[in-house]
């Protein structure tokens, strides 16, 4: 996949900023007192391994206006090396608008984490196209890559719209366009006709289509993977037939890939990968990895899958990569991998954890 050099901006993420709040030491959050706060988004997640590895980021969202929250995810943005833009919108009083709440514990153990929602009232949901200069954007700028995902997609009937241009622009300026469905079913309560029109559209002009078992057959009507054997191992098979009718599907894209995970604890999954980039199938089998915060690590996936795509690396070494960030993403207590350079992510690759001096 060749992508020109001449761009402004490797990648730009369209996202709804929030906060996560998250007991310390890895305690459930009804038994805790105390707890670390931080700005997150799966969308900046993804962005986060091109940004902290040198590549030109930015994010496209909103935010309340004179919120202490929205400063506070402003800064992290800017720590994270990511240019942002989008309208200002003010909260209108005690019930208006706000950036959602992320509550979530890391579990420990045989106790799986559990993760609470807060998004009444997310400013996020007020994304429209309007707001943003798309021809400066992608015609003058220029950008490689587009990232959407489903959750985006699905967050209110305006945000679906405001994909759905984004995707549209990127196709009419030759924007590769990369896309995790990202299904979730409260966002798709009463709205699946709709949806599953705007999802198949983008679908239809992706360049990357990204998604697990059920993102392809709940968002876009594909049929699952055949129950194979033990493991997931013995389901390897079965997703390559159920991509092979993605691709059919959708041969618009050049890439198609899902991650693989079996949790044998909460700090130790079997971790692989499957991506079919061209006709050339790759997969890795699922290798043991030890979890500090599972959550990101399938954003980290994509972040790392996208970046190799950047960097103009044979395919292989794209799933790969994807594969490490995704592990590392898993070794971070927030919710996106902070690589110091492309040989910490190798290394993880390599299995090659000895100390650097």
């Amino acid at each position: 996949m060749e992508l020109k050099k001449t761009y402004k901006y490797s990648l730009i993420v369209p996202t709804s900023m929030g906060v996560r709040i998250t007991p310390v030491n890895g305690q459930p959050v009804h038994s805790s007192d105390t707890f670390k706060m931080q700005a997150t988004s799966a969308e900046t997640n993804v962005a986060s391994i091109a940004s902290y590895l040198g590549l030109p980021v930015k994010v496209l969202t909103t935010f309340v206006k004179d919120s202490p929250i929205a400063q506070f995810i402003k800064s992290n943005l800017k720590s994270r090396f990511m240019d942002f833009e989008g309208p200002e919108v003010p909260q209108g009083n005690p019930w208006g608008y706000r950036h959602q709440f992320n509550i979530a514990d890391s579990g420990f153990g045989s106790r799986g984490p559990r993760v609470q929602n807060d998004r009444a009232g997310e400013v996020g949901r007020t994304l429209n196209v309007k707001d943003f200069d798309i021809e400066r954007i992608f015609g003058q700028e220029g950008v490689q890559i587009v990232h959407l995902s489903g959750l985006i997609a699905a967050l209110s009937e305006g945000t679906s719209q405001f994909c759905l241009e984004l995707a549209r622009a990127a196709k009419k300026y030759d924007t590769r366009i990369s896309f995790d469905l990202n299904y979730r079913a409260s966002f798709w309560k009463g709205r699946e006709k709709e949806l599953r029109e705007i999802f198949t559209e983008i679908a239809s002009v992706a360049d990357i289509l990204i998604g697990n078992e059920e993102d392809f057959q709940l968002c876009l009507g594909i049929e699952g993977p055949e129950a194979g054997g033990k493991g997931i191992e013995g389901k390897i098979d079965g997703f390559k037939t159920m991509i092979g009718r993605v691709k059919a599907a959708f041969p618009n894209a050049s890439v198609y890939a899902t991650t693989l995970r079996e949790v044998e604890s909460t700090n130790e999954h079997l971790w692989g990968a499957i991506m079919l980039a061209g006709n050339e199938w790759q997969v890795i089998m699922p290798r043991k990895i030890n979890v500090l915060d599972r959550i990101g690590g399938g954003d980290g996936f994509v972040g790392g899958l996208l970046y190799g795509i950047l960097k103009a690396w044979p395919s292989e070494k794209w799933i790969q990569f994807g594969w490490a960030t995704g592990a590392m993403a898993t070794t971070f207590l927030t919710d996106y991998a902070q690589p110091a350079d492309e040989e910490m992510v190798w290394s993880i690759w390599e299995g090659n954890a000895r100390v650097k001096r």
